[in-house]
């Protein structure tokens, strides 16, 4: 063992050493929560992920935008950052946000008309957006939120922006389920819906592609990503048609690929530099 003795400069050299350390090293951790917070539409807890950046509690007085990423069904809060992409946690550093994941069950984050356990809209436009602004030190306007998200999460980033203007300025899709007429069965919608038989009005105007009347020019920055091995190609191809036909100004990306995690992953860093352009731009 060596030991020695320390000069007062060398102690002064070696507190400076670690306070840098220190600091760097701060510089590196991001923070991710688990938070529950409570719908009184719903009446219950709701849990979900946030993300913060590097740096996030240093600067006080510096406030960030905030991107909602939806996951599919049959997934959860935890499911962007365990299965999609285990880099996220990095990219809200290097793109400077906040992203937020709520666990938005297998609702396709609609109010339900036959499950009142069920008020997913609700929960997302009003009640989380209100709690994240409360809690965290996020820039509360539609110019800094965006909404995205893969499969049923990419159908409820569409549907949520496109009814609440107001709340996101931009919104993006991941191999979304933009009509999902021709899967009736699969994808647990009728415990949403109504069977399709009996409520089939309801159903028709749920459709993303029956919505692109409601978009105006210029109101909302979008993005629409599919594989070409996608089972939902056809009707993003549609809707994508329908955009154009209306004068919808918006990116449509078609790359190899299908309905997977490695399709999302990469996918998610286009829409993460779109958005982080979005935000530029905006703020």
């Amino acid at each position: 063992m060596i030991t020695g003795v320390y000069s007062d400069d060398m102690k002064k050299s070696l507190c400076i050493l670690f306070s840098l350390l220190f600091f760097i090293g701060s510089l590196t951790g991001q923070t991710v929560d688990t938070i529950e917070v409570f719908s009184k539409k719903m009446e219950r807890d709701i849990k979900n992920l946030v993300i913060l950046p590097a740096g996030y509690n240093r600067q006080d007085t510096i406030k960030y935008p905030v991107l909602y990423l939806l996951h599919g069904v049959q997934a959860d809060h935890t499911s962007w950052t365990k299965v999609i992409r285990k880099e996220l946690p990095d990219d809200v550093t290097k793109y400077n946000m906040i992203i937020v994941c709520p666990n938005g069950e297998n609702s396709w984050y609609l109010d339900s008309s036959v499950n009142p356990a069920s008020q997913f809209e609700t929960y997302i436009t009003k009640e989380l957006v209100e709690s994240i602004d409360n809690k965290y030190k996020t820039i509360p306007s539609s110019l800094a939120r965006a909404i995205s998200g893969f499969s049923m999460g990419g159908y409820g980033a569409l549907r949520l922006a496109i009814l609440h203007p107001g709340v996101f300025g931009a919104c993006g899709s991941m191999s979304g389920a933009v009509d999902f007429r021709p899967f009736p069965k699969v994808y647990k919608l009728s415990s949403q819906l109504g069977g399709y038989a009996t409520n089939k009005k309801r159903w028709d105007e749920n459709v993303i592609i029956n919505m692109t009347n409601k978009l105006k020019p210029k109101t909302l920055s979008i993005i629409i990503d599919c594989g070409f091995e996608d089972q939902f190609l056809y009707v993003n191809g549609q809707l994508h048609q329908s955009m154009l036909n209306k004068g919808i100004q918006h990116e449509y990306i078609v790359e190899s690929g299908g309905h997977d995690r490695k399709y999302w992953n990469k996918a998610i860093v286009k829409q993460l530099q779109f958005f982080f352009g979005f935000f530029n731009k905006s703020n």
